[in-house]
């Protein structure tokens, strides 16, 4: 039986949730403060990464985590104020990233991974962006050779437990095949199965186009307006109310906000990240993450994207570009990087979850409500693939892929 639902937030998560829900029949509603793909899904290095089997470890190793708090490294930043009102949620994430604990969630993980290439690939034909991708892969750049041999060894294990596309380039087929490096590197690990997009936002917009050439409807309002009413949820839009059986709350970092004021206490925290384009110089002829470093190259349609690794603060917290300004550096060593396009570097949120695993299915305390959030770095990714698994859901069949692992009900109300 087709229902009729409101989806809040036109990221790629909630725009991939309306469109896969649109597309089986039911009168959807998608509903964001901002024109779609504006906001987190705007700013990431643009890769859809089908190697990522396994999701971010907290570092376990002592040197890692002193590294980080004396603020040595790149990858990893916080402010005080942010680290302090994410604690209990970071010790739950280590607690989680223990060898036993982290495998048994990669192998959760990993079944929504495996179908993110296919995912993406249908939603891309149906709305006509094949203009957008690449099909070259992922390269994971090591400057020293114990890291690349021990990257090596790691990445030769997914392949063989995954059967992940993969090719090892030792320093001089790096070389070769980006030859703007100035400065030789020790090798990569080439996933050839992940794609890249050269413009994430416009890939979240055609999305949404082929959305509303389906019969949805997006609309602009105030998605912490969601309220509970007699057979179903209501929202105040710009031009009125909308009125739907169903709710679905995708709104990415400011989901934790919402569901905490209807009674929810899930493990949620941000980790912003950073990114500014170049023109003028030299590109990547593949998405490369300076493994060693920090931050990952790509480039894109407005120019060379960097962008950053994680900062740990407030959602709302004054910008602090250190890690995007420590990255321009160590490119501007590494190749001819040309002029920044932005006056400011863009600055977004990520919203990530303790068990590093996304929120997707039924809440518990309330009639219609449905969760898709929570997906850390891979919500560009993810999107197509968990609008599948919670649409199966919303219908009460049988899921494509294992669902108990990401339920909202694995945390108590």
């Amino acid at each position: 039986m087709a229902h009729d639902i409101v989806v809040l937030g036109a990221g790629m998560v909630g725009t991939c949730t309306a469109l896969e829900l649109t597309l089986r029949g039911h009168a959807v509603t998608l509903v964001d403060r901002r024109p779609p793909g504006r906001e987190t899904s705007f700013g990431n290095a643009g890769v859809i990464q089908r190697e990522a089997v396994e999701p971010y470890a907290f570092p376990r190793d002592v040197r890692a985590i002193l590294a980080a708090a004396v603020g040595r490294g790149l990858d990893i930043h916080y402010q005080a104020a942010g680290l302090f009102g994410a604690l209990p949620q970071l010790m739950r994430y280590w607690w989680h990233s223990a060898p036993q604990r982290h495998r048994r969630i990669g192998r959760a993980y990993a079944g929504l991974i495996a179908h993110v290439t296919q995912e993406h690939g249908r939603y891309m034909a149906l709305a006509g962006a094949q203009d957008l991708v690449r099909r070259e892969g992922l390269r994971l750049m090591y400057r020293s050779g114990p890291a690349m041999e021990a990257a090596a060894a790691h990445a030769q294990q997914l392949h063989r437990d995954h059967g992940i596309g993969l090719d090892l380039l030792d320093a001089r087929a790096l070389a070769a095949a980006e030859p703007a490096f100035r400065i030789p590197m020790a090798g990569a690990v080439h996933w050839l199965d992940s794609w890249s997009v050269i413009d994430p936002g416009a890939l979240v917009e055609r999305y949404e186009s082929a959305f509303r050439h389906r019969g949805g409807r997006f609309a602009r309002g105030d998605a912490s307006s969601l309220r509970e009413r007699a057979g179903g949820w209501e929202v105040r839009l710009d031009e009125g109310l909308v009125q739907a059986r169903h709710a679905v709350v995708a709104l990415g970092p400011w989901s934790s906000a919402l569901t905490r004021r209807m009674g929810y206490r899930l493990p949620l925290f941000i980790k912003r990240g950073y990114h500014r384009h170049y023109v003028g110089g030299d590109g990547v002829n593949v998405p490369t993450l300076d493994a060693e470093r920090g931050y990952v190259m790509s480039s894109q349609r407005r120019g060379l994207r960097i962008t950053t690794g994680a900062e740990i603060a407030r959602i709302d917290a004054p910008s602090t570009p250190r890690q995007l300004a420590g990255a321009e550096t160590e490119v501007r060593k590494l190749l001819n990087l040309g002029l920044p396009v932005e006056a400011q570097p863009w600055l977004g949120s990520r919203p990530c979850c303790a068990d590093m695993k996304p929120v997707i299915g039924r809440a518990q305390r309330h009639k219609g409500l449905w969760f898709n959030f929570g997906h850390g770095h891979h919500g560009f990714t993810l999107g197509p693939a968990s609008a599948r698994l919670l649409a199966d859901l919303i219908e009460g069949g049988t899921p494509y892929t294992e669902a108990t692992a990401f339920s909202p009900s694995r945390f108590p109300c």
